[in-house]
């Protein structure tokens, strides 16, 4: 879990190692599509959107383009919510999460990036048993306490509780996904990204130079725009970012 988690802290802090703004933007846009569709426009009675919108304003996005979400949610063509699962060289384990108006072109995007880079689309179930899906939270640290804020949140289903940098990584249950966030809400304490992950249940360590291999396969499949989420169970190690990043 600590070398995923450590990737995902690199990619938050260097915009050059994840995806560009309007990506990231319109991840978030699918997400309030299909949030509104789900459980309607008020964010008061619906904890998707109410979520999606969080995590809006996590990332910066303007007002208008929120607002403009929003109002378009009812009319936009419905989304579907579709996973795969395989493998990238080595062994390592990939589990795919999209958004799309086309399984087929989807399907056929992920399967193309698998063979061409080595890797083996699987079928559904062939690697989910690996990985546990748990919410974690990013709260800036700004002037909060360390220990005043774990102690306020700890009973809520918290997990863990990691500092690193300038900000405080809360990690929940599945279960306690939404008590953590509720209360953080009555704290006042506005979180900077919130979702549910798949953690992996035990990480795989390779060689740095197959690593880089296995990261940049990774990023391939984020770069498609049906794309949301992508998880994987190699440990990344400092030399497999220090080679990233050189």
């Amino acid at each position: 879990m600590s070398g995923h988690s450590k990737w995902s802290t690199i990619k938050r802090k260097k915009g050059a190692l994840d995806q560009k703004r309007s990506k990231i933007f319109s991840r978030i846009i699918k997400e309030i599509n299909v949030a509104v569709k789900e459980g309607g426009a008020d964010p008061e009675g619906n904890a998707r959107l109410r979520l999606a919108l969080n995590n809006a304003r996590g990332a910066n996005m303007p007002k208008e383009n929120i607002t403009r979400a929003l109002s378009k949610a009812k009319d936009t063509e419905a989304l579907q919510e579709v996973t795969y699962e395989g493998y990238a060289p080595h062994g390592i384990a990939v589990f795919i999460e999209c958004l799309t108006d086309n399984t087929q072109r989807t399907l056929g995007n992920i399967r193309a990036v698998f063979n061409k880079r080595g890797g083996s689309l699987g079928t559904n179930g062939s690697v989910a048993f690996m990985f546990e899906r748990k919410g974690i939270i990013t709260v800036p640290k700004g002037t909060l306490d360390a220990d005043d804020l774990q102690l306020e949140i700890i009973d809520a289903g918290v997990d863990d509780f990691e500092v690193q940098d300038d900000v405080f990584v809360i990690t929940t249950s599945l279960e306690g996904f939404a008590p953590v966030q509720k209360r953080l809400e009555e704290l006042g304490v506005e979180a900077e990204n919130a979702e549910l992950q798949r953690i992996p249940a035990e990480t795989k360590t390779i060689d740095p130079e197959d690593g880089v291999k296995v990261l940049k396969i990774i990023e391939m499949f984020e770069e498609d725009d049906d794309v949301q989420n992508v998880f994987h169970n190699m440990e990344v190690t400092d030399d497999i970012i220090e080679r990233m990043e050189g």
